[in-house]
């Protein structure tokens, strides 16, 4: 298995913050915010990293991070040169993932304490083409995508709702995705949403509609690091998690 981290964006939730360096390097703790992710697919067993980021901040990544060396890793950078979606960004990685390959796929301001190992390893087990999502119970699952589950065989994931007004479900699907080099092509056959991005949405709903979505829920303690508020609480609940 490979690791690829999506840690591009532009980060507006976080502005000004970000207008000085790109959200997934803010502090977090003692550490940037990237690094956790490269931590938990480092305990996970996943030492071979693709991290994709934006020209905003290129220097600082290398700067901090290198080779990996340090984390126990290798990583390999890719620029994303505009802002086009989080499916546009998990595309850059075709090439780093070779035919036959499994991959895990995190965003970089999703920070979380569960053990990788039992999901990959149950990913690992399903068929080929078909691909996993990590969901976890949420009090407002409006600001999220919601899985709405298959009604004849509920270890599948029916479709995805994104931000719906009245969610069918308590759940959200969290950053953290899993697929083989399948997802190359159904990226190909998403077209832009009205914001002008290939949303990764569309992608698991390519997956869902052919019962090929899968999902695990999630245990312990997630968050989206994306606003003020939450990156204050992941500051504090993760100040110890790295040595």
């Amino acid at each position: 298995m490979k690791g690829v981290i999506l840690a591009g964006g532009t980060g507006s939730r976080l502005w000004p913050l970000t207008r000085l360096m790109n959200k997934h390097l803010l502090p977090v703790g003692k550490y940037p915010m990237v690094c956790y992710g490269i931590d938990r697919l480092r305990r996970g067993g996943i030492t071979d990293i693709l991290l994709v980021i934006s020209k905003q901040s290129a220097g600082l990544y290398t700067d901090f991070l290198g080779s990996g060396a340090a984390f126990g890793v290798s990583l390999t950078y890719k620029i994303q040169e505009a802002a086009g979606g989080i499916a546009e960004a998990l595309d850059l990685a075709e090439g780093f993932i070779f035919p036959g390959e499994r991959f895990v796929v995190l965003l970089g301001d999703n920070l979380f304490m569960d053990d990788l190992t039992p999901y990959v390893e149950s990913y690992l087990r399903q068929p080929e083409g078909t691909a996993k999502v990590l969901l976890k119970p949420v009090d407002d699952a409006r600001r999220y995508g919601v899985p709405v589950f298959d009604s004849q065989d509920s270890a599948w994931i029916a479709y995805i709702e994104e931000k719906p007004e009245h969610p069918k479900t308590k759940f959200c699907v969290t950053g953290i995705y899993m697929y083989d080099e399948a997802v190359f092509d159904i990226i190909r056959q998403v077209s832009p949403s009205k914001r002008g991005e290939l949303e990764i949405t569309d992608v698991n709903n390519i997956y869902a509609a052919n019962r090929r979505l899968s999902y695990d829920v999630l245990k312990n303690w997630w968050s989206d690091a994306g606003t003020f508020q939450s990156l204050r609480e992941a500051g504090e609940k993760l100040k110890d998690a790295l040595p």
